[in-house]
């Protein structure tokens, strides 16, 4: 009996080592891998165990036990990483009331149809720049553990604000609606001592990073879309108290002065930047800060602001002045040498249409390779994940998309992903 237990025990083993070293080909028959390197043509790529193990030239053939995905007529990339998102909300008209009817088991469950629309666009990892009721963070572990269908997220839970500022819940709300004001749990501060509790807070809640607001802002309930709103000493505690967790810091800014500051005070990565300078280009470039531009959500409340009663009237007139500036900053910012990571702001607009920035990216005058990049190599190294994510090179996650045609002749065909490949996992092929 035991010799036959024994047997048994070896044959499993057998069987369960073959089933580890199973692989997936995947015959390509255009590489864009991510690097500064020209395509690729016919190329086999191999994963296993969720990895890319090698990428070569020709098509390889695999073995019996192995699995092959032919995308032979397509152009395959990176998977691609929105650097900027927010799957716990979309506006729509009506959605400023949603804070006061909506509980937050019913925006989980939107959040979780919103990160399924958003991984089948080819979006396989996005920082997730600021929610409510700590949706981003279950919302990513329930994706890590293979409970919802998504993408990689990497959450900064509710953003910081200052009293009043753009992150403040409680703009425009009746006094007794409020009840105790806001505290650096809520995401409002005031001075460097409830910043850096607010930082030790996010990481409490697990989050991986943080949003600041150091300006005013398009959508919030206050009158100016610009101002800064926070001082030094306040950027600096955030920043410094980050560092120490290993977390970066993403900034929200439209106007000059605060995002001076911001970039000063070493963070990140600066979001939208509609009225950044010379000057301000110059710091960014000096403190290897990126640019996260958000063209799509420029666009889309600029239209939408043309809506009758879609945004409240205190809204409508910043989302008509600062709306269609950003393009323009883009081009000023990418001419300038400004590093440059894709990010969009879905929620304020629908969510799986992330593909529009590449369009306005290059109608800008960023190449359609460079634009590709933004999303793969540079996104990756803002999140500062270079090791795992950005390039299709061996020892990295196994994160993969295709189309059919040429995106470098033609950027827009972006918007018709047929294959979503995210750890070696496959979740759209059509």
């Amino acid at each position: 009996m035991k010799a036959i237990l024994a047997t048994l025990g070896v044959t499993a083993s057998l069987a369960f080592s073959s089933q580890l070293q199973a692989a997936t080909y995947i015959h390509a028959g255009t590489l864009i891998d991510g690097t500064d390197n020209d395509p690729r043509s016919e190329v086999t790529i191999v994963v296993e165990d969720g990895r890319f193990a090698r990428v070569e030239s020709g098509f390889q053939q695999p073995s019996d036990d192995d699995t092959l995905i032919d995308l032979r007529q397509s152009t395959v990339m990176p998977g691609f990483i929105d650097s900027h998102t927010h799957l716990s909300s979309q506006l729509s008209q009506g959605s400023y009331m949603n804070r006061f009817t909506d509980n937050p088991a019913t925006t989980a469950v939107r959040a979780a149809h919103y990160a399924r629309l958003t991984l089948h666009a080819g979006f396989t990892t996005v920082r997730e720049l600021g929610d409510s009721d700590h949706v981003s963070v279950a919302l990513r572990n329930g994706i890590s553990q293979g409970l919802i269908e998504g993408p990689r997220i990497f959450a900064a839970g509710k953003s910081l604000a200052t009293t009043g500022g753009h992150a403040d819940p409680t703009n425009n709300t009746r006094d007794s609606l409020i009840g105790d004001a806001p505290t650096p749990a809520d995401g409002v501060v005031n001075g460097p001592i409830e910043a850096r509790q607010a930082v030790r807070k996010r990481y409490q809640d697990g989050a991986d990073l943080i949003k600041l607001t150091a300006t005013g802002g398009v959508l919030s309930m206050a009158s100016s879309g610009d101002n800064p709103q926070f001082m030094m000493d306040e950027l600096e505690s955030i920043v410094t108290t980050a560092q120490d967790y290993g977390m970066t810091v993403a900034v929200h800014a439209h106007g000059r002065e605060g995002m001076l500051r911001a970039v000063r005070a070493g963070v990140d990565s600066i979001e939208h930047g509609t009225y950044m300078d010379e000057e301000v280009m110059a710091a960014m470039r000096e403190h290897g800060t990126y640019y996260v531009p958000t063209i799509t959500a420029g666009k889309s409340v600029a239209e939408r602001a043309e809506i009758d009663g879609f945004f409240p009237e205190m809204v409508r007139p910043k989302a008509r002045a600062i709306g269609p500036l950003i393009q323009q900053t883009f081009a000023d910012a990418y001419n300038a040498g400004v590093n440059i990571a894709f990010g969009t702001d879905a929620g304020v607009f629908d969510h799986g249409e992330n593909y529009r920035e590449f369009g306005y990216m290059v109608e800008a005058g960023m190449p359609a390779m460079e634009a590709i990049r933004s999303a793969t190599y540079h996104a990756a190294t803002l999140l500062k994940q270079d090791d795992d994510l950005g390039t299709v090179e061996a020892g990295k996650l196994a994160d993969l998309v295709a189309v059919e045609g040429d995106p470098l002749a033609d950027i827009s065909i972006l918007s018709e992903i047929h294959f979503v490949m995210r750890d070696g996992q496959v979740f759209k092929q059509n």
